[in-house]
Order: structure tokens, then C-alpha cells, then sequence
């Protein structure tokens, strides 16, 4: 396996775990068109990605109503695959990650940006002709592929769907908890609940703590965006939305990726 890593700082990297793709930066602000359809808000929590877009508001749907485009940033979910692949089972060690199976998470990641959320039986035709296309030098035939492709789809879906539920779910409430400033709008918290979203569901077997809330705040100025709110303001924020998140992960949640 190829070890090379990405040392850009856009990686986007965990303020706790260093991992690449860990939290929402630039402006995370703004809901996403694509939750997962039907799905319990319980299932939405598993691991998952970054938002990346620009401007506050929000896209078509979603609490504020303005055209914002976001999207889950290929070159992070490659990285986040680099530190995962090899716990799935369809990963073979013999293969070289960058050459072989970059090509696959990066494809699904992209596909669910531009498609939109689909069921897999549907998109699956399409994406192995893309594939196909898009391979470049990767060894792997399409059901060999498929199941990293496959992998990368359902976990920018879930990025999708976990962030538009904790935006919708906070819209409606925000302003009704003991830590509200009436001189912030939800423009300013939106970042907060998805900072402490997405730092739970990457670590299943965390707890709040001194040492988690430090770490936290140390990432808040990269996560926060265009937010007005410092970190003494914003840490209610990220701590409802880190228990909240508590509640509702899956029974499975074992990190891997699912």
C-alpha cells in the first residue's frame, strides 16, 4: 500500500484525531438538497464528511432558503479512505492505494455531488460506465471496484443527510435554548451544531471531557466560517450537537465507514 499522505491543510484535518475530513470549515453554513430519503434520523449518524461551499445561506430546501452550493470535498473523503480502506473486507493489501482504489472512493464521492441522492441500483449502471472512463490506471475491474465506489457513495450520502437534519432540527430551535444571544442569527450557530455533529459521529466511543472541549476550541477559529460567535459563545452549540448526536448513533457505529 502506498503511504504517501496529504499534508495540505485543506485536508480539512480532525482537531482532535488529525484525521483529513473531519469537520466542516471555510463557511459550513447552509442545508443540502440530498437527505437520505425516509431514513430514521437515527441512521443518519454514522461517520461522516465534510461540507464545503461558499457564502452564508443556505441551498434549495433548507433553513434560509438561498442558492448556496456545497459539496463534500473529493480530495478529503480520499484521504479519510486512505486511513479506513484497509478495514474492509474487499480491500486487498497487495493493491496500491492511490493507484487502484483512489480512483474508486473519489468516483462515488463525485457521482453523489453532481447526482444527487439515488438508490444504489439505480446509479450503479451509470457509475460503472463511468468508471470505466474514469479509471485511469487502476487495476481493478468494475466488481472489484464497485464496493469502494459503493462505500464512498453511502458515506457522502450520509454527510448529505446528517447535515440537512441537524440544520433543519436546529433551525426551528436554536432560539429557544439557554446559551441564544438574540445579536446571533442561526447564520452563526449553523456552524456550531455542524461542528459538533460531525466531531461526534467520527468518534464512537468519545465522551464530552476538559481535554475533547479543548481540542474542540482549538478548532472552532477553521470550523466557525463566517460565524460572529467565538468559541465561548459557540460552545453550547457544539456541545448540544454533540450529545444529540449521542442519542442517535447507530448500534453498529464502529467507525468503519458504513
Amino acid at each position: 500500500m502506498n503511504d504517501r499522505r496529504d499534508t495540505n491543510p485543506d485536508a480539512n484535518r480532525d482537531p482532535i484525531a488529525g484525521a483529513p475530513g473531519a469537520h466542516p470549515v471555510g463557511v459550513a453554513a447552509g442545508g443540502t438538497a440530498g437527505a437520505i430519503a425516509g431514513a430514521a434520523v437515527g441512521s443518519l449518524f454514522g461517520p461522516i464528511g465534510t461540507l464545503v461551499g461558499g457564502g452564508i445561506g443556505a441551498v434549495s430546501g433548507a433553513a434560509g432558503g438561498k442558492a448556496i452550493a456545497e459539496r463534500v470535498d473529493p480530495t478529503a473523503e480520499v484521504e479519510y479512505w486512505r486511513e479506513s480502506a484497509t478495514s474492509r473486507d474487499y480491500y486487498s493489501k497487495d493493491r496500491d492505494f492511490d493507484r487502484d482504489y483512489a480512483p474508486a472512493y473519489r468516483l462515488g464521492t463525485e457521482y453523489r455531488n453532481e447526482a444527487g441522492a439515488r438508490d444504489w441500483n439505480q446509479a450503479e449502471t451509470e457509475l460503472k460506465q463511468r468508471w470505466e472512463q474514469s479509471r485511469a490506471e487502476s487495476s481493478l475491474d468494475w466488481d472489484s471496484a464497485r464496493p469502494a465506489v459503493q462505500d464512498a457513495y453511502d458515506r457522502t450520502n450520509r454527510t448529505y443527510g446528517a447535515y440537512q437534519e441537524t440544520d433543519q432540527y436546529y433551525s426551528q430551535n436554536y432560539d429557544k435554548t439557554d446559551y441564544y444571544n438574540k445579536d446571533h442569527s442561526f447564520d452563526d450557530y449553523r456552524p456550531a451544531y455542524r461542528y459538533g455533529t460531525q466531531a461526534r459521529t467520527s468518534r464512537p466511543n468519545a465522551a464530552w471531557s476538559p481535554e475533547t472541549e479543548s481540542e474542540l476550541e482549538r478548532g472552532w477559529e477553521q470550523a466557525k466560517g463566517e460565524s460572529r460567535m467565538g468559541w465561548q459563545q459557540a460552545k453550547g452549540a457544539v456541545k448540544e450537537a454533540w450529545h444529540r448526536v449521542e442519542t442517535r448513533l447507530p448500534g453498529d457505529a464502529d467507525g468503519d465507514g458504513r
